[in-house]
């Protein structure tokens, strides 16, 4: 999902190839507990789980649904969980893997946590029903984890620089991977409801058009948009990522400057000028999209923390800091270099590359010498 529509480890930032796993402590979900003054950036807004480490995050997720389905099995979330990894870092016959330094495998692997917790409060806090149930639960779990995967570029397509070219259509690209996947891990029925429910997550269809007939069903996909949402936000390097590495994407998605028929549309003129209008992107994502579309689901997660958010305590926190920021243009005070979780060893300086190389491209068109709107 594209908002607006981002320590020390034992592989160093980015991976290439394979994942070596970090070491990690037990996630400490038995007892969760709400973020104190300090916070790795690569762990989640506890600081007990690391979301940019593969095996810390299965053990978390699978622990979550052990806890809220008593008895159900763990084979199939087991097997998605390990493919997830296969498909983002590389492994997976047939696709690159994760390029996106936005999207990359931390924001998914936070994403999918977000969702099992706020399955698990719902549960919690109705345990006279409606019920979310298991396998639905798994759905929800499993269309998380690949809600990205569009970004990823198959080995066919080469040509194409870097994933978030994609930007534009990649929830559509993930409905259809979606769709392949499902059925081998025996969950061929969620088909027509996954691939539905993923578009909670874009902007490609108006909300209102995403319809499906069981209330539960729709249910879930406001969780899974609102998962989407909140792992971004409520990332401890929001602020950063949104500068550094979203506008990169978004350049190279079209986004940022377009050239048009009609001359250039510049939505975003730079890194900074994104995060100048992220205020207004956060208030309008809270109330509408959040609020007033997804019923406020992001209230599930607090019967798991004695009626504390702690998804909407971090994001206050970003909200607050970028107001400190503003108001005194003190932008060097935005200085965290976070790592990136992708294929790509040099994932910044490629990302940066490309992105120069395409605004140039974009302003040397015919349509540059027409008027800027």
């Amino acid at each position: 999902m594209t908002a607006r529509k981002n320590t020390s480890l034992a592989w160093s930032g980015s991976f290439a190839g394979s994942v070596r796993s970090a070491a990690v402590s037990p996630s400490k979900e038995a007892r969760p507990r709400v973020p104190g003054p300090y916070r790795r950036s690569d762990y989640d807004v506890t600081d007990t789980v690391q979301v940019s480490s593969p095996p810390a995050v299965r053990e978390a997720v699978l622990k979550l649904y052990a806890e809220t389905w008593p008895g159900a099995p763990l084979d199939r979330l087991q097997t998605a969980l390990l493919d997830f990894e296969r498909l983002f870092t590389g492994r997976m016959p047939g696709y690159i893997g994760v390029d996106t330094v936005y999207h990359d495998l931390q924001h998914s692997q936070d994403v999918v946590l977000a969702m099992a917790r706020l399955m698990a409060g719902y549960e919690k806090g109705h345990a006279e029903g409606p019920r979310i149930g298991a396998e639905r639960g798994l759905m929800g779990l499993v269309t998380a984890l690949f809600h990205d995967s569009g970004y990823i570029r198959e080995t066919s397509e080469t040509a194409i620089a870097n994933g978030a070219v994609f930007t534009r259509n990649h929830v559509t690209r993930s409905a259809k991977y979606i769709a392949k996947y499902l059925p081998t891990i025996g969950l061929d029925d969620w088909v027509p409801i996954a691939t539905r429910i993923v578009h909670f997550t874009g902007y490609e269809m108006p909300l209102d058009m995403v319809r499906v007939h069981d209330s539960r069903d729709r249910l879930v996909g406001h969780l899974l948009g609102t998962a989407d949402m909140l792992a971004q936000m409520a990332d401890r390097c929001y602020l950063e990522k949104c500068r550094d590495r979203l506008y990169a994407e978004f350049v190279l998605g079209d986004v940022a400057v377009h050239a048009g028929n009609d001359g250039m549309k510049v939505l975003y003129g730079s890194g900074l000028d994104l995060l100048r209008q992220t205020p207004k992107f956060i208030s309008s994502t809270i109330d509408n999209r959040l609020g007033k579309a997804f019923d406020h689901a992001y209230r599930h997660v607090e019967p798991l923390y004695d009626g504390v958010n702690p998804y909407m305590n971090a994001i206050r926190q970003n909200v607050e800091f970028l107001d400190q920021l503003t108001s005194g243009s003190r932008w060097p005070m935005l200085r965290r270099n976070p790592p990136v979780f992708t294929v790509d060893p040099n994932a910044m300086d490629g990302v940066r590359t490309q992105m120069l190389e395409h605004l140039k491209e974009v302003w040397n068109s015919p349509a540059a010498r027409k008027k800027v709107s």
